[in-house]
């Protein structure tokens, strides 16, 4: 069974996961082929490994010394990686591709350089919608994804990445909690109707009984770049505040310079994943491997 460390990883996964949902979705292999792949582990030890409970798994006492063994060939089959990769030692252009505010906003050219550094290889970026980003991966086009929705295909593996928050962005000073009815007394910018970050605002106001039809809307437009730069260059009136929602990342620094302000709704967060995504033919790329474990570890 050492030799095919495919079972021991859907194992640790499951262990790490404390799921098999959760350990399906993250090795992008149906649940029963996880339960099924366990089941020839506990077969092969003639011991059962992992208790399932109503709040997830627990390991037997059999599992847990499995975990120690497991884990000792994982760290040893990944150095072993990084020696194969300095054999290949060829020269590609990693190609990965971003959502719009995560390729403007959180991984800027200081984390493509350590990436490159990290594969000794090039990175070229390409920016795009998060359904675009999807297609271009599916046409191999790409290597890795990081996209602001979880657009799902059974052809990829989603990974979730970064929590992000989207916040009620002002040109001036608003208050830090902001009721439902106050959203009726600004004047707005707004993403177009394809626009994700929309989509899971929509669904928030419908949540909390918001009409964005009784909003005073400015314009409509295609990116953050773009909200951001409106809301900037609108007349600062502090009786009609110029706002927007927006991801916390893209606003960070003009938050820290006081060149714009952010609130968040009473009683409610919005709140969403990023996502790591890439097809399943890749699943075992050592490069793709390298660099989607050099961004889920904090590297960008």
């Amino acid at each position: 069974m050492l030799k095919d460390f495919v079972k021991l990883e859907t194992f640790l996964t499951v262990a790490r996961e404390r799921s098999f949902s959760k350990a399906s979705s993250k090795l992008g292999i149906s649940q029963p082929a996880v339960t099924q792949q366990i089941k020839f582990i506990e077969k092969y030890l003639g011991a059962k490994i992992i208790e399932r409970k109503k709040n997830g798994i627990k390991l037997t006492n059999e599992g847990e010394e499995l975990y120690k063994v497991a884990t000792r060939l994982e760290k040893e089959i990944h150095s072993a990686e990084q020696d194969v990769l300095k054999i290949i030692n060829k020269e590609i252009t990693f190609r990965l591709g971003a959502s719009y505010t995560i390729g403007t906003y959180i991984i800027p050219g200081q984390c493509l350089n350590t990436v490159g550094e990290a594969i000794h290889n090039s990175v070229q970026l390409d920016i795009d919608v998060s359904d675009k980003i999807v297609e271009k991966l599916k046409d191999r086009k790409l290597d890795v994804g990081l996209i602001e929705s979880p657009i799902m295909d059974s052809d990829l593996i989603y990974r979730e990445w970064l929590e992000d928050e989207l916040v009620l962005v002002s040109n001036v000073p608003i208050p830090k909690i902001v009721k439902t009815e106050e959203l009726y007394t600004f004047d707005w910018i707004c993403r177009n109707e394809t626009s994700h970050t929309r989509k899971v605002v929509a669904e928030v106001f419908e949540e909390l009984g918001v009409s964005c039809k009784n909003f005073n809307v400015l314009s409509e437009v295609s990116n953050t770049t773009t909200v951001l730069q409106t809301i900037k260059k609108s007349d600062r009136n502090p009786e009609r505040p110029v706002v927007s929602i927006l991801s916390k990342y893209a606003i960070m620094d003009e938050v820290a310079n006081g060149e714009l302000f952010e609130a968040r709704l009473r009683g409610y967060t919005m709140s969403r994943n990023f996502y790591i995504v890439y097809s399943k033919e890749n699943k075992h790329n050592a490069y793709v491997d390298q660099v989607v474990n050099f961004i889920l570890a904090g590297h960008c």
